[in-house]
């Protein structure tokens, strides 16, 4: 270890139980390589010899939230590497914790580090709320699937639309009921129903907590006059785009989106394929639900049945997502949204 009062550079790799630390030099030297346990107190002793202000980089990996917490409240200034970014790392002929470490300082130390966003911990918080809220649905969607599962195995026909509305219910009361289903398949749906129960419970607890946190939110407010976006969709936006303004414009939120196709150019040759489906695969989610059943009378219901008649309904659902997710940027930006406004026409080049 050199004795150094220059700027430091750090190169964090973060794992679940243990975490590799680099220290360099303003000219890439390394002072110092170690591991240590995932614990604030051994972050702190490592850090201390990083000198004043150091210059911090870790990926957005499994679990940074504590770390990058810690390095912030010992003075640090924290980046957080892109995890597509750094991904030709996975290219190297040797690839081992301290070459990785020693990377991703080496890419902040020459300005070439692809950062991604560290969300203030109110955000975090939030989101934490919203995905958990997500997750729950998805379990809920799963289990429900599963009881479509056995009663296509006992041959049991499901003629209603909704085997879980009142219909269903009373079908699934008899089927339990008066043994048509065998033992063990009886057993699994009554467990399956109970799961869905409860499910639902946690899931309107969750979507009150939500709705309580964000009553006063004006981006809230104003995300929710976008026809096809409620309270739900709504607290998705804005907990996943966090603060709008570190977006230039609407096109850059829709590529962070992953709603923007690939584009591959070379000499003369371009192509642009599929949207590339990379960022919040929540937020895409969000806009794509948000378009689907939006009446053909409203400015993005109209467009996507344009564009589905030329290419598509696939196409013109991602093309309505697209044009939606504009509307939201101006929502959380503006918090108004001019183009929704009766008789309002936007001049070309002109921001919603």
């Amino acid at each position: 270890m050199s004795e150094y009062d220059g700027q430091q550079f750090v190169g964090v790799d973060l794992h679940r139980r243990r975490t590799v630390l680099v220290r360099t030099t303003d000219a890439g030297e390394v002072l110092e390589s170690v591991r240590i346990p995932n614990d604030v107190d051994s972050l702190n002793r490592v850090m201390a010899r990083a000198g004043a202000d150091p210059e911090v980089v870790l990926e957005a990996t499994y679990g940074w939230y504590w770390a990058v917490d810690a390095l912030q409240e010992a003075g640090a200034h924290v980046h957080l590497a892109h995890p597509l970014g750094v991904k030709a790392f996975e290219y190297r002929r040797v690839k081992n914790d301290e070459r990785d470490a020693k990377d991703l300082a080496d890419l902040l130390r020459m300005g070439r580090l692809p950062e991604a966003w560290i969300a203030p911990p109110a955000i975090r918080e939030l989101r934490e709320l919203v995905r958990h809220r997500a997750k729950l649905v998805a379990l809920r969607s799963h289990c429900k699937a599963e009881v479509h599962a056995v009663l296509a195995k006992c041959g049991i026909p499901v003629s209603m639309s909704d085997l879980f509305g009142m219909a269903g219910n009373d079908l699934l009361d008899r089927l339990v009921g008066d043994g048509r289903l065998p033992g063990p398949y009886a057993a699994r749906v009554r467990s399956l129903r109970r799961l869905i129960e409860d499910l639902e419970f946690e899931i309107d607890l969750f979507a009150g907590i939500v709705r309580g946190r964000l009553a006063r939110d004006p981006g809230y407010l104003a995300v929710q006059q976008i026809p096809g976006i409620g309270p739900i969709l709504g607290a998705v936006f804005v907990a996943e785009v966090g603060d709008v303004t570190r977006f230039r414009g609407a096109a850059q939120l829709a590529c962070w989106a992953g709603l923007t196709p690939k584009h591959r150019e070379s000499d003369t040759h371009v192509h642009r394929g599929r949207i590339t489906k990379q960022g919040s695969r929540l937020v895409r989610w969000a806009a794509v639900e948000s378009v689907q059943i939006l009446p053909g009378h409203t400015r993005i219901g109209g467009m996507r049945n344009r564009v589905a008649a030329r290419r598509g309904r696939n196409i013109g659902v991602v093309a309505a997502a697209r044009a939606q997710i504009e509307l939201v940027y101006y929502a959380l930006r503006d918090h108004h949204v001019r183009a929704l406004h009766a008789g309002h026409r936007v001049p070309p080049g002109e921001a919603a």
